[in-house]
């Protein structure tokens, strides 16, 4: 993959990076070389990314010819953006606050060089920061108002590096060039490339290790290449061709960022933020359902003026549920009129709107995944032991989940498989994991997840690997409409 070091004027850059190619803005925008050239990474060193500057135009045409810009436009906006600027810095507000916990001033400025600073104590920030904005030489503001506060970030030109930080860039320089990931040496290289955004560090509910192993491994076999990334990659995101989201969503939160930029991007994203926003609210949801006339449980939208019709529409017990809930966290059971009012006004504490849905008791509910319009995968969850949800959490916050059962999807059925392809196709034509409830010769949707679990051992009971081949194949043949300019 050829590595490009696009800046002003070559005689002024300083830095050597074997195996890089260093040319100018001009020749980069005009010579047909450059514009035919297949598959190149553009490191943008010139001196201004200002709107319809020579740097601007390098970033933006490199999109334009199926190049990789670093920085890449979006990264160029969102520098220039305040409101983006503390969106971002929100997320390590902890490690900004540890990390300048010793400066006596109330201004500081921190020069970032491929992710890192010359003073190692600030390494995690810098990193940190330079994830977040991928650039090849940031300076960050910092001002303390009570605390530290990111107040802006901005790319400066290799021409403003100070002369005594020039050994440091250099070596800097030449490891960032030299890693695994920026490597100017030939590699193996698939037809496209695929992120997986997943919690590598935690409890990953939508798909566990061994999942994701697979989800690589059927990449691979399809010529695309994988990469598991996490929330520090926000920066990266526009390297790729493609993302796929294994991680719990919420529109308040990364997986929701990640998703957007990997739109605007013009990646293939599952899922989609639209997906996110629609099936992460089920106030939203429960209007969606019943303007469609999908079968659900009785169901109330409840706010501060409605709390008493409640038990007269729907009885004793119902649920109640935030809107944003996930993996039965967010849901209760209100069983005496007593708790009706101080639960319902808790919840209303932290949303205008609320969830009351009737109770519908089953042994279990099934769970029928839809991708690209057709089903995946069905199964049966069963509730767990002397429990009405199929996750018992206790007062020490432990676990006890009910038994997963596969059943071929054409066994499933037909009431349940049709309602269920009739809710999910009311979304999108992303990858959804529809709950349904069977209840005699009825069929009633709970809800439609946006982000379905997949684990390894569950869900692929039956179709072990070719799950996770067929989940591939609907990226390919994305990515490959994709390319012949043909809309999704």
């Amino acid at each position: 993959m050829p590595i490009l070091i696009v800046v002003n004027d070559p005689e002024e850059w300083p830095l050597t990076v074997p195996g890089a190619t260093v040319i100018s803005a001009r020749s980069y925008l005009a010579d047909p070389h450059y514009a035919n050239l297949h598959g190149a990474k553009v490191f943008n060193c010139c001196r201004s990314y200002r709107y319809q500057s020579t740097g601007y135009y390098v970033s933006l045409l490199a999109v334009a010819r199926g190049h990789k810009p670093f920085p890449n436009i979006t990264t160029i906006q969102d520098m220039k953006s305040p409101s983006i600027v503390r969106l971002m810095s929100d997320d390590i507000e902890e490690l900004i606050q540890h990390s300048l916990a010793d400066i006596r001033s109330s201004k500081f400025t921190l020069s970032i060089y491929f992710g890192k600073n010359v003073a190692r104590k600030y390494d995690k920030l810098s990193t940190q920061l330079f994830r977040m904005f991928q650039a090849p030489f940031l300076r960050a503001q910092f001002i303390r108002n009570g605390h530290w506060e990111l107040r802006g970030i901005g790319p400066i030109s290799a021409m403003e590096i100070p002369d005594q930080h020039q050994p440091f860039v250099k070596q800097e320089a030449a490891e960032f060039f030299g890693s695994h990931r920026f490597s100017v040496q030939p590699r193996t290289v698939g037809r496209y490339e695929l992120a997986i955004l997943a919690d590598t560090t935690g409890k990953n509910w939508a798909s566990d290790d061994p999942a994701i192993k697979k989800f690589v491994k059927a990449a691979a076999s399809l010529g695309i290449e994988t990469e598991v990334i996490d929330k520090d990659d926000f920066g990266r995101v526009a390297e790729f061709d493609a993302l796929f989201i294994r991680e719990t969503t919420s529109v308040n939160h990364h997986t929701y960022r990640f998703s957007r930029r990997g739109v605007e991007e013009g990646l293939v994203v599952i899922d989609d933020p639209e997906s996110i926003l629609k099936c992460t609210n089920k106030v939203y949801l429960a209007e969606l359902l019943d303007h469609y006339k999908v079968r659900t449980p009785k169901t109330l939208i409840v706010h501060k003026d409605n709390i008493d019709y409640i038990v007269p529409q729907l009885g004793l017990p119902f649920v109640l549920k935030q809107p944003d809930s996930s993996f039965s966290q967010g849901v209760v059971k209100i069983e005496e009129a007593s708790e009706v009012r101080p639960r319902v006004e808790a919840m209303l504490e932290h949303s205008e709107l609320v969830i009351a849905q009737e109770f519908l008791p089953t042994r279990f509910d099934w769970r029928i995944c839809i991708l690209d319009r057709k089903p995946l995968f069905a199964c049966k969850y069963f509730m767990a032991s002397k429990h009405w949800q199929i996750i018992h959490r206790d007062e020490k916050n432990e676990e006890d989940f009910g038994r997963v059962q596969s059943v071929p999807v054409e066994l499933v059925p037909t009431m349940v498989m049709r309602t269920a392809l009739k809710a999910a196709n009311l979304i999108g034509d992303g990858l959804y994991g529809v709950d349904l409830k069977q209840v005699n010769r009825l069929c009633h949707v709970i809800e439609v997840n946006d982000n379905p679990t997949i684990q390894s051992g569950f869900e692929d009971a039956l179709l072990k690997d070719e799950l996770y081949r067929r989940v591939m194949e609907v990226f390919l043949t994305r990515l490959e409409r994709r390319r012949q300019g043909i809309p999704a």
